[in-house]
């Protein structure tokens, strides 16, 4: 009987090892990490992007649907850590958080869950038809977009985030001003006279349209700023992403098809 059971535990132990071997190891001690609520958050921001495409895994290495990952982030006790890999491919695994670590870990862990899970939904789905004026007097509408890449920036001046990532988002339309099938639009919660005074101390290469604040609230049901939309030629939404670093990779990937 013992002879036995030392088996199972033999082979419980080198299948565990295997799948870790198979997809490499956790590129921080997903234990450490927990102990404090600024290192944590400091890796999440910088290392954990949950609106791109990766490889989901399970607390036992098993590969899981990128939604069934999202949803146990969103209701579950689990942190996500990036495998060591390739730059270009993501892994990220879950780990069951420690009953000692910060409660406050875990109570974002699940609202950044919450987000990516309901993002990771609408994609694939038509965006709400609109028909916008900005700030400069044109007319932006489904029917004027039609067969067009759509990047829609969603912000409003008090929001750090959204200014802060300025300068990236210009430099983003200026890396693709060449490409007639590229447009870039932006919502804005603020009044025209309000946009234009601040856009004249910190300028956007967007298309601004403004009073957005009910068709974002109601209409896109958004909880959190920044939030990037791609809609592909066909006005399906393909990304919803939370920032710039995000936006850029979905972007390459989206204009080649």
């Amino acid at each position: 009987m013992k002879t036995f059971i030392s088996f199972i535990i033999t082979f419980l132990i080198f299948n565990f090892s295997f799948s870790q071997t198979k997809f490499g190891n956790p590129e921080v001690d997903p234990i450490q990490i927990q102990k404090n609520f600024s290192e944590w958050s400091a890796y999440q921001s910088k290392k954990i992007m949950l609106s791109r495409d990766f490889v989901a895994l399970d607390i036992l290495s098993k590969e899981i649907s990128k939604e069934t990952f999202l949803d146990q982030l969103a209701n579950g006790n689990f942190i996500p850590i990036r495998l060591k890999s390739d730059d270009s491919i993501y892994y990220y695994k879950l780990f069951k958080i420690q009953p000692k670590s910060d409660t406050s870990i875990n109570a974002t862990i699940n609202q950044i869950g919450f987000d990516a899970y309901k993002n990771y939904k609408m994609e694939g789905t038509a965006f709400p038809d609109f028909s916008f004026k900005d700030l400069n007097g044109n007319v932006v509408s489904n029917e004027s977009m039609k067969g067009k890449i759509i990047v829609i920036k969603c912000w409003y001046i008090h929001c750090t985030p959204c200014i802060r990532e300025f300068p990236q988002v210009n430099r983003l339309t200026e890396e693709y001003k060449d490409r007639k099938d590229i447009v870039f639009i932006s919502l804005a919660e603020d009044s025209p006279e309000q946009l234009k005074t601040f856009l004249a101390r910190k300028p956007l290469s967007y298309s601004v349209i403004p009073d957005m604040k009910v068709y974002m609230n109601e209409s896109l049901q958004l909880n959190s700023f920044p939030t990037h939309f791609i809609l592909n030629k066909e006005g399906l939404i393909s990304k919803v992403l939370p920032n710039f670093e995000s936006l850029e990779v979905a972007l390459a990937k989206e204009s080649k098809l």
